[in-house]
Protein backbone atom coordinates (compact mmCIF):
# COMPACT_ATOMS: atom_id res chain seq x y z
CA UNK A 1 0.00 0.00 0.00
CA UNK A 2 1.48 3.46 -0.86
CA UNK A 3 0.65 6.77 1.56
CA UNK A 4 0.81 9.68 -1.73
CA UNK A 5 -0.21 13.25 -0.47
CA UNK A 6 -2.99 13.79 -2.74
CA UNK A 7 -4.73 17.04 -3.63
CA UNK A 8 -8.64 17.60 -2.78
CA UNK A 9 -10.79 16.82 -5.02
CA UNK A 10 -14.13 19.32 -5.71
CA UNK A 11 -16.05 17.64 -3.47
CA UNK A 12 -13.59 17.81 -1.12
CA UNK A 13 -13.05 21.58 -1.68
CA UNK A 14 -16.63 22.28 -1.41
CA UNK A 15 -17.68 20.60 1.70
CA UNK A 16 -13.80 22.57 2.87
CA UNK A 17 -14.74 25.69 2.95
CA UNK A 18 -14.53 28.79 5.25
CA UNK A 19 -18.30 28.25 5.97
CA UNK A 20 -19.96 24.87 7.18
CA UNK A 21 -20.76 22.55 4.45
CA UNK A 22 -24.81 22.99 3.98
CA UNK A 23 -25.69 19.13 5.37
CA UNK A 24 -27.54 17.31 2.86
CA UNK A 25 -30.80 15.73 3.83
CA UNK A 26 -32.49 12.36 3.83
CA UNK A 27 -34.91 12.04 1.73
CA UNK A 28 -37.07 8.93 0.20
CA UNK A 29 -34.90 5.87 -0.15
CA UNK A 30 -32.23 6.85 -2.75
CA UNK A 31 -32.40 4.05 -6.10
CA UNK A 32 -29.10 3.96 -8.02
CA UNK A 33 -28.04 1.66 -11.14
CA UNK A 34 -24.62 1.09 -10.30
CA UNK A 35 -23.07 1.84 -6.65
CA UNK A 36 -24.62 3.63 -3.57
CA UNK A 37 -24.35 4.54 -0.23
CA UNK A 38 -26.29 4.16 2.97
CA UNK A 39 -25.11 5.76 7.06
CA UNK A 40 -26.14 7.10 9.63
CA UNK A 41 -25.53 10.55 8.51
CA UNK A 42 -25.97 12.37 5.07
CA UNK A 43 -22.90 13.97 5.00
CA UNK A 44 -20.97 10.50 5.72
CA UNK A 45 -23.13 9.06 3.01
CA UNK A 46 -21.79 11.59 0.85
CA UNK A 47 -18.44 11.07 1.53
CA UNK A 48 -18.80 7.95 0.13
CA UNK A 49 -20.84 8.45 -2.93
CA UNK A 50 -17.98 10.91 -3.74
CA UNK A 51 -15.11 7.94 -3.47
CA UNK A 52 -17.83 5.41 -5.71
CA UNK A 53 -17.69 8.69 -7.85
CA UNK A 54 -14.29 8.57 -8.79
CA UNK A 55 -13.62 4.92 -9.27
CA UNK A 56 -13.21 3.41 -5.63
CA UNK A 57 -14.46 -0.10 -4.77
CA UNK A 58 -17.28 -0.25 -2.11
CA UNK A 59 -14.41 -0.90 0.59
CA UNK A 60 -12.75 2.59 -0.43
CA UNK A 61 -16.08 4.30 -0.01
CA UNK A 62 -16.86 2.60 3.43
CA UNK A 63 -13.76 3.51 4.71
CA UNK A 64 -14.29 7.59 3.80
CA UNK A 65 -17.68 6.60 5.57
CA UNK A 66 -16.03 5.77 8.47
CA UNK A 67 -13.58 8.19 8.33
CA UNK A 68 -16.37 11.10 8.03
CA UNK A 69 -18.73 10.03 11.10
CA UNK A 70 -15.39 10.02 13.07
CA UNK A 71 -16.22 14.12 12.29
CA UNK A 72 -19.98 14.34 12.30
CA UNK A 73 -20.87 11.44 14.49
CA UNK A 74 -18.11 11.55 17.34
CA UNK A 75 -20.41 9.92 19.98
CA UNK A 76 -20.80 6.58 18.41
CA UNK A 77 -17.86 5.98 16.35
CA UNK A 78 -14.76 6.92 14.71
CA UNK A 79 -10.69 5.71 14.70
CA UNK A 80 -10.73 5.52 18.58
CA UNK A 81 -12.58 2.64 18.27
CA UNK A 82 -13.10 -0.85 16.44
CA UNK A 83 -15.41 -2.38 14.23
CA UNK A 84 -16.42 -5.52 11.68
CA UNK A 85 -16.89 -5.51 8.18
CA UNK A 86 -18.43 -7.73 6.07
CA UNK A 87 -17.37 -7.83 2.00
CA UNK A 88 -18.63 -10.30 -0.39
CA UNK A 89 -17.01 -9.67 -4.00
CA UNK A 90 -19.34 -9.67 -6.98
CA UNK A 91 -16.13 -11.31 -9.38
CA UNK A 92 -15.28 -14.33 -7.41
CA UNK A 93 -18.12 -14.72 -5.05
CA UNK A 94 -15.66 -15.10 -1.56
CA UNK A 95 -17.07 -13.73 1.60
CA UNK A 96 -14.69 -11.92 3.71
CA UNK A 97 -14.95 -10.80 7.22
CA UNK A 98 -12.21 -8.59 8.89
CA UNK A 99 -12.19 -7.81 12.83
CA UNK A 100 -11.03 -4.71 14.16
CA UNK A 101 -12.35 -5.05 17.24
CA UNK A 102 -10.52 -3.41 20.54
CA UNK A 103 -8.45 -5.74 22.29
CA UNK A 104 -7.26 -5.69 26.23
CA UNK A 105 -3.89 -4.43 26.89
CA UNK A 106 -1.95 -7.27 27.95
CA UNK A 107 -1.68 -6.48 31.59
CA UNK A 108 -5.49 -6.92 32.23
CA UNK A 109 -6.61 -9.56 34.29
CA UNK A 110 -9.93 -11.02 35.20
CA UNK A 111 -10.65 -8.43 38.18
CA UNK A 112 -9.88 -5.17 36.08
CA UNK A 113 -13.45 -3.71 36.69
CA UNK A 114 -13.11 -5.42 40.78
CA UNK A 115 -12.20 -3.37 43.70
CA UNK A 116 -9.97 -5.57 46.64
CA UNK A 117 -12.91 -6.99 48.10
CA UNK A 118 -14.04 -8.26 44.67
CA UNK A 119 -16.74 -5.79 44.27
CA UNK A 120 -17.76 -4.18 41.15
CA UNK A 121 -15.93 -1.18 40.83
CA UNK A 122 -18.34 2.44 40.81
CA UNK A 123 -19.36 3.03 37.05
CA UNK A 124 -17.66 6.28 36.74
CA UNK A 125 -14.30 4.36 37.82
CA UNK A 126 -14.37 1.45 35.47
CA UNK A 127 -16.16 3.11 32.74
CA UNK A 128 -14.92 6.78 32.36
CA UNK A 129 -11.67 6.00 32.80
CA UNK A 130 -8.49 4.83 30.81
CA UNK A 131 -9.78 1.03 32.71
CA UNK A 132 -12.04 0.90 30.02
CA UNK A 133 -10.26 1.72 27.22
CA UNK A 134 -9.21 -0.74 24.55
CA UNK A 135 -6.47 -1.09 21.70
CA UNK A 136 -8.41 0.55 18.97
CA UNK A 137 -8.72 -1.11 15.75
CA UNK A 138 -10.96 0.65 13.11
CA UNK A 139 -7.88 2.08 11.10
CA UNK A 140 -5.50 -1.21 11.09
CA UNK A 141 -9.15 -2.83 9.95
CA UNK A 142 -9.23 0.31 7.66
CA UNK A 143 -5.88 -0.56 6.62
CA UNK A 144 -6.21 -4.47 5.80
CA UNK A 145 -9.60 -3.68 4.18
CA UNK A 146 -8.01 -1.09 1.25
CA UNK A 147 -4.36 -3.43 1.13
CA UNK A 148 -6.80 -6.20 -0.46
CA UNK A 149 -9.47 -4.29 -2.32
CA UNK A 150 -8.66 -0.71 -2.65
CA UNK A 151 -8.49 0.72 -5.80
CA UNK A 152 -8.05 4.62 -5.23
CA UNK A 153 -4.91 5.34 -3.19
CA UNK A 154 -5.13 5.30 0.77
CA UNK A 155 -4.87 9.18 1.30
CA UNK A 156 -7.61 10.12 -1.16
CA UNK A 157 -10.04 8.44 1.20
CA UNK A 158 -8.95 10.66 4.22
CA UNK A 159 -10.33 14.02 2.43
CA UNK A 160 -13.82 14.01 2.46
CA UNK A 161 -12.96 13.39 6.40
CA UNK A 162 -10.77 16.14 6.13
CA UNK A 163 -12.57 18.61 4.73
CA UNK A 164 -15.49 18.28 7.19
CA UNK A 165 -13.55 18.73 10.03
CA UNK A 166 -11.31 21.60 9.01
CA UNK A 167 -14.24 23.36 7.14
CA UNK A 168 -16.92 22.84 9.59
CA UNK A 169 -19.81 21.31 9.60
CA UNK A 170 -23.51 22.16 11.01
CA UNK A 171 -24.10 20.72 14.72
CA UNK A 172 -27.69 18.94 13.82
CA UNK A 173 -29.99 17.98 16.82
CA UNK A 174 -28.97 14.36 17.50
CA UNK A 175 -25.25 15.72 18.30
CA UNK A 176 -26.62 18.26 20.10
CA UNK A 177 -28.93 16.18 22.30
CA UNK A 178 -26.17 13.98 22.93
CA UNK A 179 -23.79 16.33 23.97
CA UNK A 180 -26.44 17.66 26.02
CA UNK A 181 -27.25 14.42 27.62
CA UNK A 182 -23.98 13.07 28.19
CA UNK A 183 -22.51 16.33 29.97
CA UNK A 184 -19.49 15.25 32.14
CA UNK A 185 -18.68 12.76 29.53
CA UNK A 186 -18.65 14.34 26.59
CA UNK A 187 -16.82 17.94 28.13
CA UNK A 188 -14.27 15.66 30.02
CA UNK A 189 -11.20 17.64 27.87
CA UNK A 190 -10.63 20.78 27.14
CA UNK A 191 -10.26 20.47 23.67
CA UNK A 192 -13.68 18.29 23.40
CA UNK A 193 -15.30 21.35 25.73
CA UNK A 194 -13.56 24.06 22.68
CA UNK A 195 -14.57 21.86 19.91
CA UNK A 196 -18.44 21.34 21.03
CA UNK A 197 -19.33 23.78 23.93
CA UNK A 198 -19.73 27.22 24.10
CA UNK A 199 -18.15 29.59 27.10
CA UNK A 200 -21.42 29.16 28.89
CA UNK A 201 -20.47 25.42 29.26
CA UNK A 202 -23.28 24.83 27.48
CA UNK A 203 -23.17 22.41 23.69
CA UNK A 204 -22.82 24.69 20.66
CA UNK A 205 -26.53 25.19 19.44
CA UNK A 206 -28.28 23.27 16.36
CA UNK A 207 -27.28 24.92 13.36
CA UNK A 208 -23.53 26.03 14.49
CA UNK A 209 -20.63 25.01 12.79
CA UNK A 210 -18.21 22.82 13.87
CA UNK A 211 -14.59 22.84 12.96
CA UNK A 212 -12.42 19.76 14.66
CA UNK A 213 -8.41 21.07 13.19
CA UNK A 214 -7.18 18.54 15.79
CA UNK A 215 -8.36 15.88 14.04
CA UNK A 216 -7.43 17.42 10.25
CA UNK A 217 -4.20 17.39 11.35
CA UNK A 218 -4.63 13.68 12.39
CA UNK A 219 -6.20 12.56 9.44
CA UNK A 220 -3.82 14.18 7.59
CA UNK A 221 -0.88 11.86 9.53
CA UNK A 222 -2.78 9.05 8.39
CA UNK A 223 -3.30 9.84 5.14
CA UNK A 224 0.08 10.54 4.23
CA UNK A 225 1.91 7.62 6.40
CA UNK A 226 -0.64 5.40 6.49
CA UNK A 227 -1.27 3.11 10.17
CA UNK A 228 2.16 3.66 11.00
CA UNK A 229 1.20 7.40 11.96
CA UNK A 230 -1.35 5.37 14.74
CA UNK A 231 0.42 2.04 16.07
CA UNK A 232 4.01 3.16 14.94
CA UNK A 233 6.76 3.21 18.14
CA UNK A 234 6.06 7.23 18.82
CA UNK A 235 2.59 7.35 18.26
CA UNK A 236 1.66 4.11 20.17
CA UNK A 237 3.86 5.55 23.54
CA UNK A 238 2.34 8.87 23.20
CA UNK A 239 -1.26 7.44 23.09
CA UNK A 240 -0.11 4.22 25.76
CA UNK A 241 1.34 7.43 27.98
CA UNK A 242 -2.42 9.10 27.60
CA UNK A 243 -4.10 6.52 28.63
CA UNK A 244 -2.29 4.94 31.36
CA UNK A 245 -2.12 8.53 33.27
CA UNK A 246 -5.88 8.10 33.28
CA UNK A 247 -5.74 4.63 34.44
CA UNK A 248 -6.23 3.89 38.44
CA UNK A 249 -5.08 0.71 39.18
CA UNK A 250 -2.98 -2.05 37.32
CA UNK A 251 -3.44 -3.64 34.04
CA UNK A 252 -2.45 -0.13 32.07
CA UNK A 253 -2.45 0.13 28.46
CA UNK A 254 1.60 -0.49 27.16
CA UNK A 255 3.28 0.99 23.46
CA UNK A 256 3.78 -2.18 22.86
CA UNK A 257 -0.15 -2.97 23.29
CA UNK A 258 -0.54 -0.59 20.03
CA UNK A 259 2.43 -1.60 18.43
CA UNK A 260 1.58 -5.46 18.65
CA UNK A 261 -2.07 -4.69 17.50
CA UNK A 262 -3.81 -6.42 14.29
CA UNK A 263 -6.95 -6.44 12.47
CA UNK A 264 -7.55 -9.95 11.72
CA UNK A 265 -9.36 -11.68 8.61
CA UNK A 266 -12.42 -14.03 10.58
CA UNK A 267 -14.51 -17.20 9.25
CA UNK A 268 -17.87 -15.98 8.68
CA UNK A 269 -20.65 -17.47 9.73
CA UNK A 270 -23.69 -18.53 7.29
CA UNK A 271 -26.69 -20.05 7.42
CA UNK A 272 -29.82 -20.83 4.77
CA UNK A 273 -32.81 -19.36 5.21
CA UNK A 274 -35.84 -20.14 2.91
CA UNK A 275 -34.16 -20.14 -0.10
CA UNK A 276 -31.24 -17.01 0.92
CA UNK A 277 -28.14 -17.68 2.29
CA UNK A 278 -27.50 -15.06 5.66
CA UNK A 279 -23.92 -14.58 6.11
CA UNK A 280 -22.42 -12.22 8.93
CA UNK A 281 -19.21 -11.93 11.43
CA UNK A 282 -18.42 -14.71 13.61
CA UNK A 283 -16.32 -14.66 17.40
CA UNK A 284 -15.26 -11.97 18.92
CA UNK A 285 -18.83 -10.85 17.48
CA UNK A 286 -22.25 -13.04 18.89
CA UNK A 287 -24.11 -10.48 16.08
CA UNK A 288 -24.28 -13.26 13.47
CA UNK A 289 -24.59 -16.24 15.43
CA UNK A 290 -27.82 -14.46 17.32
CA UNK A 291 -28.95 -13.40 13.84
CA UNK A 292 -28.87 -16.89 12.08
CA UNK A 293 -30.11 -18.65 15.34
CA UNK A 294 -33.47 -16.33 15.65
CA UNK A 295 -33.73 -16.72 11.76
CA UNK A 296 -33.49 -20.74 11.58
CA UNK A 297 -35.50 -21.54 14.71
CA UNK A 298 -38.56 -19.19 13.18
CA UNK A 299 -38.00 -21.17 9.60
CA UNK A 300 -40.83 -23.57 10.43
CA UNK A 301 -43.28 -21.09 10.64
CA UNK A 302 -45.26 -19.31 8.21
CA UNK A 303 -44.51 -15.73 8.99
CA UNK A 304 -45.77 -14.03 5.41
CA UNK A 305 -48.95 -15.71 6.30
CA UNK A 306 -48.72 -14.23 9.78
CA UNK A 307 -47.49 -11.36 9.00
CA UNK A 308 -46.48 -8.06 10.59
CA UNK A 309 -49.67 -6.95 11.98
CA UNK A 310 -50.27 -9.89 13.76
CA UNK A 311 -49.49 -10.34 17.03
CA UNK A 312 -48.73 -14.11 17.13
CA UNK A 313 -46.10 -13.45 14.75
CA UNK A 314 -44.15 -10.95 17.59
CA UNK A 315 -44.93 -13.38 19.98
CA UNK A 316 -42.99 -16.10 17.97
CA UNK A 317 -40.53 -13.26 17.11
CA UNK A 318 -39.75 -12.36 20.48
CA UNK A 319 -39.59 -16.00 21.88
CA UNK A 320 -36.98 -16.65 18.93
CA UNK A 321 -35.02 -14.19 20.45
CA UNK A 322 -34.98 -15.16 24.29
CA UNK A 323 -34.03 -18.48 22.91
CA UNK A 324 -30.85 -16.94 21.03
CA UNK A 325 -29.64 -15.01 23.77
CA UNK A 326 -29.59 -17.21 26.50
CA UNK A 327 -27.22 -19.53 24.15
CA UNK A 328 -25.48 -15.75 23.51
CA UNK A 329 -25.00 -14.95 27.26
CA UNK A 330 -23.24 -18.40 27.78
CA UNK A 331 -21.28 -19.11 24.85
CA UNK A 332 -20.45 -16.55 22.94
CA UNK A 333 -16.82 -14.48 23.38
CA UNK A 334 -12.96 -14.28 21.66
CA UNK A 335 -12.38 -17.64 20.14
CA UNK A 336 -8.92 -17.18 20.19
CA UNK A 337 -9.19 -17.39 24.15
CA UNK A 338 -12.19 -19.40 25.15
CA UNK A 339 -14.17 -22.69 22.73
CA UNK A 340 -17.22 -21.00 21.34
CA UNK A 341 -18.97 -23.43 19.79
CA UNK A 342 -19.97 -21.73 16.45
CA UNK A 343 -20.74 -24.70 14.05
CA UNK A 344 -23.30 -26.10 16.85
CA UNK A 345 -24.78 -23.02 17.51
CA UNK A 346 -26.20 -22.36 13.82
CA UNK A 347 -26.19 -26.03 13.08
CA UNK A 348 -29.94 -26.68 11.28
CA UNK A 349 -30.27 -29.80 13.46
CA UNK A 350 -29.96 -28.28 16.68
CA UNK A 351 -32.07 -24.71 15.67
CA UNK A 352 -34.66 -27.38 15.01
CA UNK A 353 -34.69 -28.38 18.35
CA UNK A 354 -34.56 -25.02 20.14
CA UNK A 355 -36.96 -24.18 17.77
CA UNK A 356 -39.42 -26.82 19.06
CA UNK A 357 -39.40 -25.42 22.39
CA UNK A 358 -41.03 -22.27 20.82
CA UNK A 359 -45.11 -22.82 21.77
CA UNK A 360 -47.54 -20.64 19.17
CA UNK A 361 -49.65 -20.35 22.12
CA UNK A 362 -47.62 -19.99 25.34
CA UNK A 363 -44.56 -17.97 26.48
CA UNK A 364 -41.55 -19.87 27.59
CA UNK A 365 -41.16 -19.19 31.19
CA UNK A 366 -37.45 -19.44 31.93
CA UNK A 367 -35.20 -19.90 28.21
CA UNK A 368 -32.32 -21.52 29.12
CA UNK A 369 -28.99 -21.87 26.79
CA UNK A 370 -28.79 -25.13 24.87
CA UNK A 371 -25.82 -27.73 24.45
CA UNK A 372 -25.55 -27.45 20.70
CA UNK A 373 -22.58 -30.05 19.35
CA UNK A 374 -19.03 -28.97 20.40
CA UNK A 375 -20.80 -27.20 24.07
CA UNK A 376 -17.83 -26.99 26.78
CA UNK A 377 -18.77 -29.03 29.72
CA UNK A 378 -19.01 -25.84 32.29
CA UNK A 379 -19.24 -22.41 31.30
CA UNK A 380 -21.00 -19.67 33.37
CA UNK A 381 -22.31 -15.62 32.91
CA UNK A 382 -22.08 -12.66 34.77
CA UNK A 383 -23.15 -8.80 33.78
CA UNK A 384 -21.88 -6.79 32.04
CA UNK A 385 -22.44 -2.29 30.46
CA UNK A 386 -24.85 -1.81 27.52
CA UNK A 387 -23.42 -0.63 24.66
CA UNK A 388 -24.90 2.20 22.97
CA UNK A 389 -21.99 4.38 21.36
CA UNK A 390 -22.51 2.48 17.85
CA UNK A 391 -23.00 3.27 14.18
CA UNK A 392 -23.59 1.17 10.77
CA UNK A 393 -23.09 1.69 7.35
CA UNK A 394 -23.55 -0.42 3.70
CA UNK A 395 -22.00 0.23 0.76
CA UNK A 396 -22.38 -1.25 -2.75
CA UNK A 397 -19.65 -0.54 -5.64
CA UNK A 398 -20.17 -0.06 -9.65
CA UNK A 399 -19.61 -3.69 -9.82
CA UNK A 400 -21.82 -5.04 -7.10
CA UNK A 401 -18.55 -5.99 -4.51
CA UNK A 402 -21.06 -4.88 -0.98
CA UNK A 403 -19.20 -4.02 2.07
CA UNK A 404 -21.44 -4.42 5.61
CA UNK A 405 -19.26 -2.24 8.17
CA UNK A 406 -20.27 -1.84 12.01
CA UNK A 407 -18.01 0.89 14.00
CA UNK A 408 -18.19 1.53 17.47
CA UNK A 409 -16.64 3.39 20.64
CA UNK A 410 -19.26 1.82 22.97
CA UNK A 411 -20.57 3.83 24.71
CA UNK A 412 -21.82 7.40 24.12
CA UNK A 413 -18.41 9.82 23.27
CA UNK A 414 -16.67 6.25 24.92
CA UNK A 415 -14.90 6.67 27.86
CA UNK A 416 -14.65 10.27 27.53
CA UNK A 417 -11.31 11.03 26.89
CA UNK A 418 -10.01 12.75 24.11
CA UNK A 419 -6.88 12.30 21.88
CA UNK A 420 -5.53 14.07 19.07
CA UNK A 421 -9.02 15.52 17.51
CA UNK A 422 -11.17 11.97 18.90
CA UNK A 423 -12.94 10.40 21.36
CA UNK A 424 -11.40 6.63 22.43
CA UNK A 425 -13.55 4.12 23.29
CA UNK A 426 -14.65 2.04 26.46
CA UNK A 427 -14.58 -1.04 25.15
CA UNK A 428 -13.36 -3.58 27.20
CA UNK A 429 -16.63 -2.94 29.61
CA UNK A 430 -18.20 -4.98 27.27
CA UNK A 431 -16.34 -7.66 28.82
CA UNK A 432 -18.39 -9.29 31.61
CA UNK A 433 -17.48 -7.61 35.32
CA UNK A 434 -17.33 -10.85 37.03
CA UNK A 435 -14.84 -13.14 35.81
CA UNK A 436 -16.96 -16.28 37.48
CA UNK A 437 -20.38 -17.07 37.74
CA UNK A 438 -21.46 -20.00 40.59
CA UNK A 439 -18.25 -21.31 40.82
CA UNK A 440 -17.84 -21.24 36.75
CA UNK A 441 -15.32 -19.04 33.91
CA UNK A 442 -17.32 -16.81 32.22
CA UNK A 443 -16.11 -16.76 28.44
CA UNK A 444 -16.37 -12.83 28.42
CA UNK A 445 -14.09 -12.60 31.10
CA UNK A 446 -11.50 -10.44 30.94
CA UNK A 447 -8.15 -11.17 29.97
CA UNK A 448 -4.78 -9.70 28.69
CA UNK A 449 -5.06 -9.08 24.84
CA UNK A 450 -8.92 -10.39 24.39
CA UNK A 451 -11.54 -8.65 22.54
CA UNK A 452 -14.73 -8.17 24.32
CA UNK A 453 -17.74 -9.87 22.93
CA UNK A 454 -19.76 -7.82 20.53
CA UNK A 455 -23.28 -7.73 19.83
CA UNK A 456 -22.69 -6.34 16.55
CA UNK A 457 -23.93 -7.81 13.48
CA UNK A 458 -22.94 -6.86 9.66
CA UNK A 459 -24.88 -8.70 7.30
CA UNK A 460 -25.49 -9.78 3.76
CA UNK A 461 -28.20 -11.62 2.76
CA UNK A 462 -27.58 -13.55 -0.92
CA UNK A 463 -30.46 -14.87 -3.25
CA UNK A 464 -30.25 -18.66 -4.67
CA UNK A 465 -27.88 -17.69 -7.38
CA UNK A 466 -25.36 -16.16 -4.43
CA UNK A 467 -26.07 -12.56 -5.37
CA UNK A 468 -26.06 -10.23 -2.88
CA UNK A 469 -29.70 -9.04 -2.41
CA UNK A 470 -29.59 -7.18 1.56
CA UNK A 471 -26.69 -5.32 3.00
CA UNK A 472 -27.26 -4.53 6.83
CA UNK A 473 -26.80 -3.56 10.07
CA UNK A 474 -27.61 -1.99 12.97
CA UNK A 475 -26.25 -0.04 16.28
CA UNK A 476 -27.91 -0.17 19.87
CA UNK A 477 -25.59 -2.70 21.82
CA UNK A 478 -27.47 -5.80 22.70
CA UNK A 479 -30.48 -4.99 20.41
CA UNK A 480 -28.24 -5.17 16.93
CA UNK A 481 -28.97 -8.75 16.24
CA UNK A 482 -32.87 -8.42 17.08
CA UNK A 483 -33.12 -5.27 14.99
CA UNK A 484 -31.04 -7.30 12.24
CA UNK A 485 -33.43 -10.19 12.16
CA UNK A 486 -36.42 -8.11 11.94
CA UNK A 487 -35.76 -5.90 8.86
CA UNK A 488 -34.30 -9.42 7.58
CA UNK A 489 -38.24 -10.98 8.09
CA UNK A 490 -39.59 -7.74 6.87
CA UNK A 491 -38.21 -7.80 3.66
CA UNK A 492 -37.89 -11.27 2.84
CA UNK A 493 -41.05 -12.70 4.49
CA UNK A 494 -42.88 -9.92 4.33
CA UNK A 495 -41.43 -8.89 0.79
CA UNK A 496 -41.42 -5.05 2.14
CA UNK A 497 -38.64 -2.39 0.60
CA UNK A 498 -35.65 -2.15 3.29
CA UNK A 499 -37.11 1.32 4.47
CA UNK A 500 -40.19 -0.08 5.25
CA UNK A 501 -38.64 -3.01 7.22
CA UNK A 502 -36.57 -0.82 8.76
CA UNK A 503 -39.17 1.30 10.28
CA UNK A 504 -41.41 -1.95 11.45
CA UNK A 505 -42.17 -1.64 15.62
CA UNK A 506 -39.51 -2.85 18.03
CA UNK A 507 -39.83 -5.48 20.58
CA UNK A 508 -37.12 -7.19 22.23
CA UNK A 509 -37.32 -9.28 25.69
CA UNK A 510 -34.62 -7.81 28.75
CA UNK A 511 -35.44 -10.58 31.41
CA UNK A 512 -39.19 -10.91 32.29
CA UNK A 513 -39.82 -7.29 30.76
CA UNK A 514 -40.88 -6.74 26.96
CA UNK A 515 -40.00 -3.70 25.55
CA UNK A 516 -42.32 -2.66 22.89
CA UNK A 517 -42.19 0.45 20.73
CA UNK A 518 -44.22 3.38 21.74
CA UNK A 519 -46.59 4.71 19.17
CA UNK A 520 -46.95 2.33 16.73
CA UNK A 521 -49.53 -0.50 16.02
CA UNK A 522 -47.57 -2.85 18.22
CA UNK A 523 -48.48 -1.14 20.94
CA UNK A 524 -51.45 -1.36 20.39
CA UNK A 525 -51.32 -5.22 20.78
CA UNK A 526 -50.51 -5.33 24.62
CA UNK A 527 -53.58 -7.48 25.30
CA UNK A 528 -53.34 -9.83 22.82
CA UNK A 529 -49.25 -10.03 24.03
CA UNK A 530 -50.67 -10.55 27.44
CA UNK A 531 -52.82 -13.38 26.81
CA UNK A 532 -49.53 -15.22 25.54
CA UNK A 533 -48.01 -14.57 28.44
CA UNK A 534 -46.03 -11.51 28.39
CA UNK A 535 -47.35 -9.31 31.03
CA UNK A 536 -44.13 -7.47 31.87
CA UNK A 537 -44.38 -4.53 29.16
CA UNK A 538 -42.78 -1.64 29.03
CA UNK A 539 -43.43 0.74 26.17
CA UNK A 540 -41.31 3.16 25.26
CA UNK A 541 -39.18 4.69 22.82
CA UNK A 542 -37.27 2.07 20.56
CA UNK A 543 -33.17 2.14 20.82
CA UNK A 544 -32.64 1.68 17.20
CA UNK A 545 -30.62 2.75 14.35
CA UNK A 546 -30.25 0.39 11.37
CA UNK A 547 -29.08 1.13 7.66
CA UNK A 548 -29.58 -1.31 4.49
CA UNK A 549 -29.05 -1.67 0.73
CA UNK A 550 -31.80 -4.06 -0.88
CA UNK A 551 -31.17 -5.06 -4.95
CA UNK A 552 -34.74 -4.69 -6.28
CA UNK A 553 -36.54 -6.72 -9.21
CA UNK A 554 -35.62 -3.93 -11.62
CA UNK A 555 -31.73 -4.20 -11.20
CA UNK A 556 -31.54 -1.27 -8.74
CA UNK A 557 -30.39 -0.55 -5.01
CA UNK A 558 -32.49 1.20 -2.60
CA UNK A 559 -30.22 2.76 -0.08
CA UNK A 560 -32.70 3.05 3.20
CA UNK A 561 -31.75 4.74 6.52
CA UNK A 562 -32.93 4.31 9.83
CA UNK A 563 -36.61 6.36 9.80
CA UNK A 564 -36.29 7.30 13.49
CA UNK A 565 -33.20 9.24 12.41
CA UNK A 566 -34.44 11.58 9.90
CA UNK A 567 -35.69 14.93 12.28
CA UNK A 568 -32.48 14.90 14.10
CA UNK A 569 -29.18 14.26 11.61
CA UNK A 570 -30.79 17.08 9.90
CA UNK A 571 -30.52 20.14 11.08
Amino acid sequence: MRFPITLLTPFALAIGACTAAPSPEFAAPALTPAGAVSSADPRATAAGEAILAQGGSSSDAAIAVMLALTVVEPQSSGIGGGGFLVRADANTGALMTYDGRETAPAAATPTRFLDAEGKILPRETRVFSGLSVGVPGNIALAAKAHAAHGKLPWAKLFEPAIALAEGGFVMNRRLYESLKGNKGRADKSDYARSVFFGADGEPLPVGATVKVPQLAETFRKLAAEGPAAFYGPAPAAALAEHVAAATPQDGRMTAADITGYTAKERAPVCARYRVYKVCGMGPPSSGGIAVIQMLGQLERFDLAALGPDSPQFWHLFIESQRLAYADRELYSGDADFVDVPVNGLIDATYMATRSALISPTARIAKPEAGVPPGAPLARGDGPEEPEQGTTHFAVVDAQGSAVSYTSTIEGAFGSGLHWRGFYLNNELTDFTLTPEADGKPVANRVEGGKRPRSSMAPTIVFDASGKPVLVIGAAGGPTIPVTVARAIIGVLDFRMGAQDALAMPFAMSFGDTLLIEEDTALAAMQAELAALGHTAIRVGPAPIKANALRLRADGRWEAATEPRLVSVVTP
